[in-house]
C-alpha cells in the first residue's frame, strides 16, 4: 500500500515541471510536507474545464486524501480508500467512474514504506524505507479523484462539495519487494498526457497500469515519521537500520 509520502517541492516548481496553466488558491496555503498522511490535504494535477472559459487546462488543485464516492453517505468512508489497486480499480464501483473521467497526478518527491523484522529477529519494530527516485525528479503518483456534495450544506455554501483522492497501487518490483509487497504505480513523464486528458478513455488509460516504474533508491530512516505529528527535513535523512539481532 501507499499510506505515506514526501511532497515538499514549491508549487512553481511543480507547475513547471506539469505544464500547469492554473494554480489554484487554495494550494498556496498547503505548504510542503515531508509526512503526508490520509485524510491530510494533498496537491494533485488533473485536466479540467475551466470556470471562465470552458477550455479544458491542467490544473493544479487541493484534495482530501482518502477518496469519497459521490454515493457515500458521509465522508468517513474516505479513510478507507487511500488506496485503489490496480488489479480491481477499473471494476470496483468506488473507482471505475473516477478511473473512466477523473485521473490525477499526486506529486510527491518519494514515498514511505515499512520492512517487518525477519524470521528470528529479536525486535517487533519495523524499519521505516524512504523510498525516492535514484534521479531525483519529482515522483508522478497515479491516482483517481471525485466529488461529494455535502447534504446538510446549502447549494450556495462553498464548501459543499469535497474533492477527494486516491492513490493506485500496484504489486511492488522484485527490487522493492523485500520491503513491502506493495508500491504506488508511478508514472512517468511520457504518460502524464495520456493519463491526465479526459479524452482518453478507460481502455486506453487502463495499458497504463502496467507502466514501467522509474528506478527507486530505499533509504532506511528514522522511525520518527510513524508519527504523523512529525514533520520536517530530517524524516527524510538517513540512519543505520535497527539490527534484527
Amino acid at each position: 500500500m501507499c499510506g505515506r509520502y514526501a511532497s515538499f517541492r514549491e508549487d512553481q516548481t511543480l507547475a513547471d515541471e506539469f505544464a500547469i496553466a492554473t494554480v489554484a488558491d487554495d494550494v498556496r496555503l498547503l505548504g510542503p510536507s515531508w509526512n503526508v498522511a490520509p485524510t491530510d490535504g494533498v496537491r494533485m494535477v488533473v485536466e479540467r474545464a475551466d470556470k471562465q472559459t470552458g477550455e479544458v487546462t491542467r490544473q493544479l488543485r487541493v484534495a482530501r486524501w482518502g477518496l469519497v464516492p459521490s454515493w457515500a453517505k458521509d465522508p468517513s468512508v474516505g479513510s478507507r480508500m487511500i488506496n485503489a489497486r490496480v488489479e480491481s480499480v477499473t471494476d470496483k464501483p468506488a473507482f471505475a467512474r473516477p478511473f473512466a473521467t477523473r485521473r490525477a497526478l499526486l506529486p510527491a518527491d518519494g514515498y514511505y514504506e515499512w520492512k517487518k523484522p525477519g524470521p528470528g529477529a529479536t525486535t517487533k519494530r519495523k524499519q521505516p524505507f524512504y523510498l525516492h527516485p535514484e534521479d531525483g525528479e519529482v515522483v508522478a503518483l497515479a491516482g483517481l479523484y471525485e466529488f461529494w456534495k455535502d447534504p446538510t450544506k446549502a447549494d450556495d455554501d462553498p464548501d459543499r462539495w469535497l474533492v477527494s483522492t486516491t492513490v493506485i497501487t500496484r504489486p511492488a518490483t522484485d527490487e522493492l519487494a523485500h520491503i513491502h509487497d506493495r508500491q504506488p504505480l508511478m508514472l512517468r513523464p511520457e504518460a502524464w498526457d495520456a493519463w491526465l486528458s479526459p479524452a482518453t478513455t478507460a481502455g486506453e488509460a487502463a495499458a497504463l497500469l502496467d507502466a514501467e516504474p522509474p528506478a527507486i533508491v530505499a533509504t532506511p530512516v528514522s522511525t520518527q515519521v510513524n508519527a504523523v505529528a512529525n514533520n520536517g527535513p530530517d524524516l527524510v535523512e538517513p540512519v543505520e537500520p535497527e539490527p534484527e539481532s
